[in-house]
């Protein structure tokens, strides 16, 4: 049986996650690439092996600020499970790898035959309402610096590396300012030592250094995942 690689499908039983993985295809993630779009349907379910994808709110032709992430923690296309087949957000790789992919009328044939696959999905939407409300928060209360922090550790958290890729523009739109401000953000980590940043390209040095640079968003979101989905 091939190895899961997401945590999702690795809580599955053995018998459950073998039945699961036979109706998907490994694909590749690819960097930029949308994988959906807000108000389209949603065709596919996808397991993040490897790298990860953002999810963007898009308002008024303005760039779409992040308000969450998927990572080999999850699942995209999870609301389909709630009879939901239209997606919210948009769904952009920011870190390119490998994932899991299913059709969802599979997927949702599987969530019925599994009460291990509905009671996780149950589960991961409390975590991910319980995130995206405290992304709100800490876009209005924390400063940049902060947030930059907490946003490199949720990235290299999913990259499962020390290396990962993100230009200036990007992460202006991530964190929903200006590019002059990730600038001087970044700056203030490189000075103090806490990462490298060059050409797109960022490398954590320290890492107990950057979280404790980071925001209590942070802390708190690996908390609640830990508490219903460790």
């Amino acid at each position: 049986m091939p190895h899961a690689e997401n945590h999702l499908l690795q809580q599955l039983p053995p018998r459950a996650r073998q039945r699961l993985l036979a109706s998907c295809e490994r694909v590749d993630l690819v960097l930029e690439e949308v994988l959906c779009d807000a108000g389209q349907d949603i065709r596919h379910v996808y397991f993040p092996v490897h790298g990860f994808v953002s999810l963007l709110a898009l308002m008024d032709g303005h760039p779409g600020l992040e308000v969450g992430m998927v990572g080999r923690e999850g699942v995209l296309g999870a609301s389909v499970s709630l009879g939901v087949a239209v997606a919210p957000l948009r769904a952009l790789v920011q870190g390119a790898g490998e994932a899991w992919r299913m059709r969802s009328a599979d997927f949702l044939a599987e969530l019925a035959r599994s009460e291990v696959l509905q009671r996780n999905l149950q589960r991961y939407h409390y975590v991910r309402t319980a995130q995206l409300a405290r992304n709100t928060t800490c876009l209005h209360y924390h400063l940049v610096g902060p947030r930059l922090a907490r946003w490199l550790l949720m990235s290299q958290d999913r990259a499962h590396a020390d290396n990962f890729h993100a230009t200036h523009e990007f992460l202006a739109c991530m964190l929903g300012i200006r590019r002059v401000g990730v600038t001087v953000a970044a700056g203030v980590l490189q000075r103090e030592g806490l990462i490298t940043y060059r050409r797109g390209e960022v490398r954590v040095l320290d890492r107990a250094a950057l979280e404790a640079a980071a925001c209590s968003c942070y802390a708190a979101d690996c908390s609640v995942y830990a508490r219903y989905l460790g």
